[in-house]
């Protein structure tokens, strides 16, 4: 694959870059309203595979956030076009690397040194590159490494990146009112977070040493001595990325040990430590040869407050969904409905919000649930077409529900779609044996 040998980093360039791209899709709709004005059945398809490659082609050279954000799109498979789906997953872990030279320079940087001089040896071509950093292979006093190398200039962009993006994000989910920010700095913050490699290894080895007595589970050692606040040098895992071993595996035992496994570790993180793993992808997860699941990143950890938590895990239980005053008092308390609410306005996501939390929480009605269940998940993807054409939805402030909800519903979102590309059927409060 292409190295590159510079990020663009200042506010200018990144504009411009997006501007160019903003062009280029400007002009495939040019080109899809030519087309339906000859055949009004032209499909949308081939619209959307033209975006989704410009968009993607242009992200991927940015790195960073904005590339990040591609990525958390590719994981809303019910929401988001195929093509983007498609072309967007490739953020987790197949992008272009930056080149030798500028990964030396950052050692140089950092470490005041080479990598060939700091290691026993050290493969300058990566094995893995994502949205905010690169994967080495390194050997040191006879332990294979894994060295993960941040962009240069990606933790300084990320707030001229998210105002770029901001205003299309308020128009894209209807974003109103002065109190909108909020959800912007909980974005912010977390990718702050995420760029902070010392913080990382901190909250990983905190993680890791909470989460050692599951099962199935493990977890690679980290090196401080060889870590800094833009590299990280952790245990080489052998294993295969988890949407590699969904494509290959045949045994259904293994899903299930694997989902089992999984369904464990977010679990016990949620109502153990109310800190959890929030970046559910492929990338961040691999299965070794005895079906053991390797959590290999802990760069986005949301913490849980007992304000959020408490009321968010109540509407679990079908008997406080079903009770309209005690459904109503939790819809104030994470924030979905206001004070100021119109009547139509809190009839309105009162009813949807009831429909939406009676499926999304089915899995938890039960003590064992089968995520390769094709009518629940037909019915979810029913649910968000639903919304998404919903004219009466488009005229409400979207601007809806506490700050935390970004984080931990994407968190579940993310564990569900992995859970069924598993196919795994699991205990559901299997975890409270490891309490």
């Amino acid at each position: 694959m292409k190295t590159i040998d510079k990020i663009p980093t200042n506010k200018i360039q990144r504009a411009s870059k997006l501007m160019t791209t903003g062009a280029k899709v400007g002009g495939n709709y040019l080109k899809y309203y030519s087309k339906k004005l000859v055949n009004p059945q032209h499909s949308k398809d081939e619209l959307n595979e033209s975006n989704a490659e410009d968009i993607y082609d242009s992200l991927k050279n940015l790195k960073g956030s904005a590339l990040k954000v591609a990525q958390m799109l590719s994981m809303e498979k019910n929401i988001m076009p195929k093509a983007y789906v498609e072309k967007f997953s490739l953020a987790q872990f197949q992008v272009p690397p930056i080149s030798a030279p500028l990964v030396r320079k950052t050692f140089k940087n950092y470490f005041g040194d080479t990598p060939e001089n700091i290691y026993d040896s050290f493969n300058a071509e990566s094995v893995a590159a994502a949205s905010i950093g690169q994967v080495h292979k390194a050997t040191k006093d006879g332990k294979n490494l894994a060295v993960k190398i941040q962009y240069p200039g990606i933790a300084e962009s990320i707030s001229s990146d998210l105002a770029m993006v901001k205003p299309v994000a308020m128009k894209m989910f209807n974003i109103k009112g002065k109190d909108s920010d909020k959800y912007f700095q909980e974005v912010e913050g977390k990718l702050l977070e995420e760029t902070n490699y010392i913080f990382e290894v901190v909250q990983s080895k905190e993680i890791t040493q909470a989460c050692s007595k599951i099962p199935n589970l493990r977890f690679p050692k980290y090196y401080e001595e060889l870590s800094n606040e833009r590299i990280i040098t952790m245990d080489w895992m052998e294993g295969q990325h988890l949407s590699e071993f969904v494509e290959t595996n045949l045994n259904p035992e293994y899903s299930n040990k694997v989902g089992q496994t999984l369904w464990d570790f977010y679990m016990f993180q949620m109502h153990q430590l109310k800190r959890v793993h929030a970046d559910p992808h492929p990338g961040n997860f691999m299965v070794d040869s005895d079906a053991n699941l390797i959590a290999i990143d802990f760069g986005c950890v949301k913490t849980v407050p007992e304000e959020f938590y408490a009321p968010y895990f109540e509407l679990a239980q079908p008997e406080n969904i079903n009770n309209p005053r005690v459904f109503s008092e939790k819809m104030y308390a994470l924030e979905i409905l206001k004070k100021e609410d119109t009547p139509e306005e809190t009839r309105f996501f009162s009813e949807l919000f009831h429909e939406m939390l009676s499926l999304f929480t089915k899995p938890f009605h039960s003590e064992t649930f089968d995520f390769s269940d094709e009518e629940f998940f037909g019915k979810i993807a029913e649910l968000s077409n639903k919304y998404s054409k919903d004219t009466e939805l488009r005229k409400m402030n979207g601007n809806r529900g506490s700050k935390h909800f970004l984080y931990i519903n994407r968190t579940f979102f993310g564990l569900y779609n992995l859970m069924n590309d598993l196919g795994a059927e699991v205990q559901i409060n299997n975890y409270k044996k490891y309490v």
